[in-house]
């Protein structure tokens, strides 16, 4: 058998490589997809649906789901492929999110039967689409109101063989009833559900007045309403701002009952922006952390009657307490993000509420207008058919005798035509009346309909011109709307003033310590009695103690180190030891970076004053101080970085209530005593600060102290007034020894 040949390989010259800016290949090939996904996949429209779900729907709807029978849902994902050409899966899992099984849609548009999975838990799989059936609920009747009346444009499907609709001709502002979701390239879409009845008032009360205010719009849709229920903390300004721009967080937190004889909580309604397991992987956590030392166990307990989240409390537990605390520590607690995003007109565009209910009304009155003018045409040509049958009354025998004497068949109509003086759509309508009708009585009777079509066709003419008379009709269907399907309200809303926060502080049991640091980066928190007992510590061979500080339980502790970094901690987040013990090692409780070392630890109290101040000084003889209150956050973080200058390495770190005095040395031996009032306060905190130590371009401080009678000898001869100052040879106590 002969070897294939290998192919020849081609070498390509640079001549022959066609270079091509950069902004051309974007332009030629990123925009176009960019612009796919933003139109046609991620932002909802007008209709508040995305392509995938009109397309969906609009299948179901041609199958005759809307007042039939269920059906497999692998029938309608299979019709859907002719619109959508996706995957199964896709297509299945745009389904899940609409149906009445998986609760995400105050207003299902899907009634389901089989299982969905929850909106509320992540884990739990819908079953496969060939167990369950799905037809379109009755409320999804409003979202084709006029749709065969012409009332929205139509277009080619993806391969030309059918036509869906642009847009569905939804009879009421469904962008704003169903939430929608959706990430596109560089922007996203996230709207969040309001009551139906309320956007149904909200809407008519704009058609009734073009000046509705935000305030005014505020006392009628107050806040949105989930599916999830839960509790929403309203605040009137930020939910304003909200409204105004279409941007802005919404705090959500869990509805819960504390069963007294059980001694449990049971969690029966969660924010909507987040999942069961997300929770309990939360709540596990702090549990196997040991700071949640109230909960004994955490159980999933949801079944055929919903959702049901229950902690086991210790005895002797508030529940309300533990609930606050669980509210600020633990995702029973969460925002939902809005970023009214929407496509108008094939252009995205983020808008507040009352923008987005005028859209949706100048939309609408499109569809209106187009259905009013569908029911015109066919009342006109009705009518003209009916003139034209009222012209053969004057001779019916007339009429039967040109049928009967006319030779051919193709020539009636024309014979009719000449006879009576009517168009051909009128003589071809005559021509197919069946002989019975042809009698003065059946001919009567429909023309006695003239004048009420005349009646219909004038009002239809004047209601089509007037906008006043257009709106009054879209009032009366959201009215009869609201009448049919509006729900009480799920989410409760509860004023944000009324809502007591958890302080950390006030949960935290008090009482005296001894904070321990060594140099080696082991930190202690010992008990007042136990430190009496035994005031030796235990250390690793080698380190020694670098500082002990009296604190309560209760307080915040810097922990400053040498890589401008500030680490905020409470010292009941620490176990207490005892003296002898070694301690929590703290660059892996803190995650240090590797060789970083603490130079500070002290425990600080909030407000941060500015009367209190920290110094730095450098190894370059520069020094700072720098007040404490520079340090404070909006947020409760736990690190801070570039918390002083990097210019120089660091020597000494010192917390200032009042002046003191510091011993500076340098690597000549040389050194200066300073009062730590001289040395000049700067407002950043990575200020370089000023020089102190005048000292040779090759010297470098090797040592700051506030407590020199510990290491040196007569070190009061080295006194400085002024600054900068050159120092005075210091004699290290061991060498006089």
């Amino acid at each position: 058998m002969a070897k294939a040949k290998k192919p020849i390989k081609q070498e390509i010259t640079p001549a022959e490589v066609a270079l091509q800016p950069i902004t051309d290949t974007i332009e030629k090939n990123y925009m176009p997809y960019v612009m796919s996904v933003i139109v046609s996949r991620a932002i909802p429209e007008i209709d508040g649906l995305k392509p995938s779900h009109r397309k969906l729907l609009y299948t179901m709807y041609k199958m005759g789901l809307l007042t039939g029978h269920r059906t497999k849902s692998t029938n309608v994902v299979g019709q859907t492929m002719k619109l959508n050409p996706h995957g199964d899966m896709a297509i299945y899992e745009t389904m899940v999110r609409l149906t009445r099984g998986y609760e995400a849609l105050l207003h299902p548009l899907i009634d389901s039967k089989g299982s969905f999975g929850k909106f509320y838990s992540r884990d739990m799989a819908f079953a496969a689409s060939r167990y369950t059936e799905v037809k379109l609920d009755a409320f999804s009747a409003e979202l084709f109101r006029g749709i065969d009346k012409d009332a929205v444009e139509f277009t080619d499907n993806y391969d030309n063989t059918m036509k869906e609709p642009t847009l569905l001709p939804t009879a009421f502002p469904n962008i704003l009833v169903s939430p929608n979701m959706g990430i596109a390239v560089g922007m996203a879409s996230q709207i969040c559900s309001f009551n139906l009845g309320e956007v149904c008032d909200a809407t008519v009360a704009v058609l009734k007045n073009e000046n509705l205010t935000t305030d005014e719009l505020l006392d009628i849709i107050p806040a949105p309403d989930f599916s999830g229920g839960g509790e929403l903390l309203y605040n009137r300004d930020k939910m304003r701002e909200v409204y105004e721009t279409g941007r802005g967080n919404i705090p959500l937190r869990a509805r819960y009952t504390y069963d007294k004889s059980a001694g449990c909580i049971d969690v029966l309604e969660i924010p909507y922006s987040t999942t069961i397991e997300v929770i309990l992987k939360k709540l596990t956590d702090m549990i196997k952390s040991d700071s949640l030392k109230e909960v004994t166990d955490v159980r999933d307990e949801i079944d055929l009657n919903g959702f049901k989240l229950t902690l086991d409390l210790k005895r002797g537990t508030d529940p309300d307490r533990l609930m606050k605390k669980l509210f600020k520590k633990t995702p029973l607690q969460d925002a939902f993000s809005c970023n009214f995003n929407l496509l108008i007109d094939g252009s995205p565009h983020q808008l507040g509420l009352r923008a987005i209910i005028d859209e949706w009304i100048r939309f609408r009155m499109g569809c209106v207008k187009r259905e009013l003018n569908f029911d015109l045409g066919k009342k006109k040509e009705k009518l003209h058919l009916l003139l034209g049958l009222g012209k053969i009354l004057i001779d019916i025998d007339k009429a039967i005798r040109i049928v009967r004497e006319t030779e051919k068949e193709s020539m009636v109509v024309p014979n009719l035509m000449q006879g009576f003086g009517i168009d051909e759509t009128q003589a071809e309508y005559i021509a197919e009346i069946k002989l019975r009708y042809l009698n003065r009585e059946y001919i009567m009777n429909r023309l006695k309909e003239i004048d009420s079509l005349q009646k219909e066709i004038d009002q239809l003419e004047k209601t089509i011109a007037s906008e006043r008379k257009l709106k009054n009709l879209i009032v009366k269907q959201l009215e009869e709307i609201k009448k049919k399907y509006a729900i009480p309200r799920k989410t409760a809303i509860i004023p944000d003033h009324e809502v007591e926060e958890y302080d950390e502080e006030e949960s935290i049991e008090n009482y005296g310590v001894k904070l321990v640091v060594t140099r080696g980066g082991y930190f202690k928190k010992i008990t007042l009695q136990s430190f009496r007992m035994n005031e030796e510590q235990g250390l690793k061979p080698g380190d020694e103690v670098l500082q002990i500080e009296d604190a309560e339980n209760a307080s915040e502790i810097f922990i400053i180190t040498d890589k401008q970094k500030i680490y905020r901690v409470r010292a009941a987040e620490f176990e207490n030891k005892k003296s002898s013990a070694l301690g929590d090692y703290l660059p892996a409780k803190l995650g240090f970076e590797e060789g970083e070392r603490v130079m500070l630890m002290k425990p600080v109290s909030s407000p941060y004053s500015a009367e209190h101040r920290l110094i730095y000084i450098f190894e370059n003889g520069k020094g700072v101080r720098v007040p404490l209150s520079l340090y404070e956050t909006k947020s409760a973080r736990k690190k801070l970085i570039n918390a002083y200058s990097d210019t120089a390495p660091v020597v000494g770190v010192f917390y200032e209530t009042e002046p003191v005095d510091l011993l500076l040395v340098n690597d000549a031996g040389k050194a200066i005593l300073i009062r730590s009032s001289l040395i000049p306060e700067k407002a950043t905190r990575t200020a370089a600060g000023a020089n102190l130590f005048a000292m040779k371009p090759e010297q470098k401080l090797v040592d700051a102290t506030s407590a020199p009678e510990i290491k040196y000898e007569s070190f009061e001869k080295c006194r400085k007034l002024k600054l900068p100052a050159t120092g005075t040879a210091v004699v290290i106590k061991s060498e006089v020894k």
